[in-house]
């Protein structure tokens, strides 16, 4: 299960259909999204039908979707993590960020054993990983932070949504993952001995355009933007309504939804603005993401990160 599905175990409803009239040359832009938390300002947005014609959104289930369906040419853009935006860059398809959605603030865990008190001890025990998720980046920090090599470990290939199951069965000492499987870990005695809280600005979700719709539909990809800024305005001002409101969507309940944005940053317009500055924060974490992808081989060739971030499309302010 990738990361962005754990609060979307059921497809998210009430979003804008395909086909809505556009009000440029080029038709509605169509963006591919999926259920996690941080994404929730998009989903906000439509609820209260502020994303104009220009945008339509496209509703799935996992980021795997979104990716294929960006590569196929059915998507113009999608809501990603930051290694996910490059690894749709090196399969050859330019991919530009226009707005970070959240900042991993604790959201990814490492769940240990009690016997592991130290990341050292990590040496020579089995950790179930998604090699190909997000918890495979966080794999590769936690070892560059403990100083072990990748074959220190011994790395259990697992969807995160089988992580509680493996660690049931005493499959495997450690666990990257996230909620809700960090607590059911937690509740059958493991401990929380590492987050992403620890390498702060390290995990990104991001809204991400093709360039060829930034070029040809920036007026769309400007709609897109302002939408999310707008819906991420009402759920800092009226948290108690957008917390109910998620909760119905994602079918879980509203204190999870509270754990689950305690956990995550969600940048303001002054913050998208540092973010995505040349040569800021955005592509210097791409820049390191994409040596230790290719280092890893999760990627098979340099996607190339020049003007990876774009912060024309950020409005002057939010309405």
């Amino acid at each position: 299960m990738q990361r962005r599905e754990f609060l979307g175990l059921s497809i998210a409803a009430g979003l804008s259909a395909a086909g809505l009239p556009g009000c440029s040359d080029s038709g509605p832009l169509r963006f591919g999204i999926h259920p996690w938390v941080g994404y929730e300002p998009l989903y906000l947005a439509d609820d209260f039908n502020w994303l104009p014609p220009t945008v339509g959104l496209k509703p799935g289930t996992s980021a795997k979707e979104s990716m294929e369906g960006l590569l196929s040419g059915a998507l113009d853009g999608a809501a990603l993590t930051l290694d996910e935006v490059i690894r749709v860059r090196s399969r050859g398809l330019e991919l530009v960020v226009v707005a970070v959605a959240d900042v991993s603030a604790g959201a990814d865990v490492l769940m240990v054993k009690p016997s592991i008190p130290e990341l050292s001890a990590l040496k020579g025990q089995r950790i179930a990983v998604e090699l190909e998720g997000v918890s495979g980046i966080m794999l590769m920090e936690i070892l560059e932070v403990a100083g072990l090599g990748q074959n220190d470990v011994v790395k259990v290939d697992l969807p995160v949504s089988r992580h509680a199951e493996a660690w049931a069965r005493g499959e495997v000492d450690a666990s990257v993952c996230y909620e809700p499987t960090a607590s059911v870990i937690e509740n059958a005695g493991g401990v929380r001995l590492f987050d992403s809280s620890d390498i702060p600005e390290t995990i990104f979700d991001v809204l991400a355009v093709t360039r060829e719709a930034a070029d040809r539909n920036a007026r769309a990809v400007r709609d897109l933007v302002i939408g999310h800024f707008t819906g991420l305005q009402h759920l800092v001002r009226s948290m108690h309504d957008s917390v109910y409101r998620i909760a119905t969507r994602q079918r879980i309940s509203p204190d999870e939804v509270r754990a689950a944005l305690a956990n995550v940053m969600l940048p303001d317009l002054a913050a998208n603005q540092r973010y995505l500055s040349a040569a800021g924060p955005i592509e210097a974490m791409a820049k390191s993401l994409s040596r230790l992808m290719l280092s890893e081989g999760m990627i098979d060739q340099n996607p190339g990160i020049q003007s990876l971030s774009d912060p024309s499309f950020l409005p002057a302010r939010v309405p």
